[in-house]
């Protein structure tokens, strides 16, 4: 699913990735299929010093299609986190089964996005009552799935820019809009992260300085920024000094490498160095790996991992 179609599926309030990096969400009563173990030996294991979190299909060569197989798998390989856009429309009981597996394999759930199954003309940025009531429900909801597993971050994108209207208006609306979201998911110790795109010009929230406003407008624990490193790079670069610069309000990263939206190593971001100074100011909370395989097959997982492994060597 290209992230345009999940934009215009769920209100503009979350983030997916483009077709290789998502597939098709499984039905609760799928089969159980045990992948083949000889893939992954003790020896190959790794520990890595952050907390990667993979999608589903990511490894599905070698674990196949059932995702509690692929957790067990990218636990087999030493990750030790995961991140799933559409865990909202799956249903309440593969949601349940997802978070008693990671539980037993000590696993933490990343974000998944607020979908309220609408589309995208119900922007944020608009100000309309409706629009926002369509958001609160979607809060609501986030919460109950949530619950069912462990998770603790939620993505939110405002929605589209409003050519008909002021720039500040927008912000306005968008602040106003993500208090009153904020206050369903306080109480609950839980955060929606607020990510800005790169995908189209007309997405409303593009860089970080105008994200970290907001969330300094909204002043709530539970409205943070999502610093997506590809979208950064490719919308204003200088993704060390902005990271610095949002700091205070940055609660989760996703990963991808530009051009290209794969993994580390395939394109110009120098992800070692940008791992090591994540990790030097401390942060120790999940990194979403929200990209595609750069090759196909059972060949192009194992370089996927290798590339993880290159990127998380640096020194501490």
């Amino acid at each position: 699913m290209k992230r345009r179609d999940f934009v215009k599926s769920s209100i503009a309030l979350g983030s997916a990735v483009t077709t290789s990096a998502v597939t098709p969400l499984i039905a609760a009563n799928s089969p159980i299929v045990s992948y083949d173990k000889s893939t992954v030996s003790p020896a190959e294991k790794h520990d890595f010093k952050l907390k990667y979190a993979p999608h589903f299909g990511m490894f599905k060569n070698h674990a196949g299609d059932d995702p509690i197989d692929q957790l067990q798998f990218m636990a087999d390989t030493g990750f030790t986190a995961l991140e799933d856009n559409g865990m909202m429309r799956r249903t309440p009981e593969m949601q349940s089964k997802i978070g008693e597996m990671m539980s037993k394999l000590e696993m933490e759930m990343g974000v998944f996005v607020v979908d309220k199954g609408g589309n995208s003309q119900n922007s944020l940025t608009e100000g309309k009552q409706e629009y926002v009531d369509i958001f609160l429900d979607g809060c609501r909801r986030a919460v109950d799935v949530a619950k069912r597993v462990n998770a603790k971050w939620m993505t939110v994108v405002p929605g589209n820019f409003q050519r008909n209207l002021p720039i500040g208006i927008q912000t306005a609306n968008v602040v106003e809009a993500l208090r009153r979201g904020a206050e369903i998911l306080e109480p609950h110790g839980l955060v929606m992260v607020l990510e800005p795109l790169s995908d189209t010009p007309d997405l409303y929230l593009r860089t970080s300085d105008q994200t970290y406003l907001i969330c300094k407008a909204v002043n709530s624990p539970s409205c943070k920024i999502l610093y997506d490193i590809y979208h950064m790079q490719k919308n204003e670069g200088h993704i060390i000094q902005n990271i610095d610069l949002t700091w205070d309000e940055i609660a989760y990263f996703q990963i991808g490498d530009n051009p290209g939206r794969k993994e580390p190593t395939t394109g110009e971001i120098n992800y070692k160095n940008v791992f090591k100074h994540i990790y030097d100011k401390g942060y120790r909370g999940i990194m979403g790996m929200e990209h595609g395989n750069a090759m196909p097959g059972k060949e192009g997982e194992q370089k996927l991992i290798n590339a993880y492994v290159e990127v998380d060597s640096f020194n501490v």
